[in-house]
């Protein structure tokens, strides 16, 4: 193992984000998915977000050049042996998780940490399918990885207190501001308070109190937040935020994680073929 190598599993928006940030500290990344092509655009990704950076003078081409060179893809999970820390960031499904992480128990050295970056599941859950349930913790990112300051760093029920000391401590080597969630709760803190301002607004506007449009200025202008609840929606992807509230929903049988009908006709329609993947300002067009 070495402090200084990360593992990154999944070259998604998040994985690639993670494996961004940690190449741009100086420390090596290992970065995993399952073929050369997903992983390939996500160094593209990278190049690019860097390319902005640099014609906006906040970055050097030999700063670009010496991030990606600390970045090493591979397909290959047994690759990520040298990591002391390993962040899964793949799809939001239990199952695929804890196949994920049972495949990583059996090839890690007994001492390596391994971090989720799942944005609402039960961390306990995922660390059942190990045999290092204490080494096993929530590290949440928000996207766009770099930039977003925060980082939720969560307590599974047999996380160790050495566990969390020492992802705190890598979140604020990545530049970050980290905080603990103390208790293993579906959401953590953020998507807790979040969603169900989301689930409000959409009703707002099935009830004809407002338009999406001023539902989202409203919220901008009237409580300072960078981007309404619709925007937001969008940008993280509506799918999965009815992915969240059924979980949520499943989780504590609480009205107020009811995804509203509107939620699921827009996600129907895009299943069909039409306007897949968008969101509510295409469908408001």
């Amino acid at each position: 193992m070495n402090e200084r190598i990360i593992g990154v599993v999944g070259a998604g928006t998040m994985g690639g984000g993670i494996a961004h940030l940690a190449a741009s500290k100086g420390f090596k990344v290992v970065l995993y998915d399952m073929n050369d092509t997903l992983l390939n655009k996500a160094l593209d990704r990278i190049s690019a977000v860097m390319n902005k950076s640099i014609e906006r003078g906040k970055l050097t081409e030999e700063q670009k050049n010496e991030t990606l060179s600390n970045i090493q893809t591979v397909t290959d999970l047994q690759k990520l042996e040298q990591a002391s820390v390993v962040i899964e960031a793949i799809v939001e499904d239990m199952a695929i998780k804890k196949e994920m992480f049972q495949r990583l128990d059996s090839i890690l050295h007994p001492e390596v940490i391994l971090a989720t970056n799942t944005s609402s599941l039960s961390i306990t859950a995922i660390a059942e399918s190990t045999k290092r349930q204490d080494k096993v913790a929530g590290m949440h990112f928000f996207n766009p990885a770099p930039v977003m300051k925060l980082v939720e760093v969560v307590r599974g029920f047999k996380t160790s207190d050495s566990t969390i000391e020492a992802l705190m401590n890598l979140a604020r080597d990545f530049g970050k501001e980290p905080i603990e969630v103390k208790k293993d709760s579906p959401g953590f803190i953020v998507n807790r308070v979040m969603m169900p301002q989301l689930v409000e607004a959409i009703r707002l506007v099935e009830e004809g109190v407002a338009t999406i449009e001023d539902v989202d200025k409203a919220v901008t202008l009237g409580l300072n937040y960078p981007m309404g609840p619709f925007t937001l929606q969008d940008f993280a992807g509506v799918d999965i935020g009815l992915h969240v509230l059924d979980y949520f929903y499943e989780e504590f049988k609480d009205s107020r994680f009811a995804a509203p009908q509107s939620l699921r006709r827009l996600i129907r329609a895009g299943r069909l073929g039409k306007k897949t993947g968008a969101g509510w300002y295409d469908y408001n067009k």
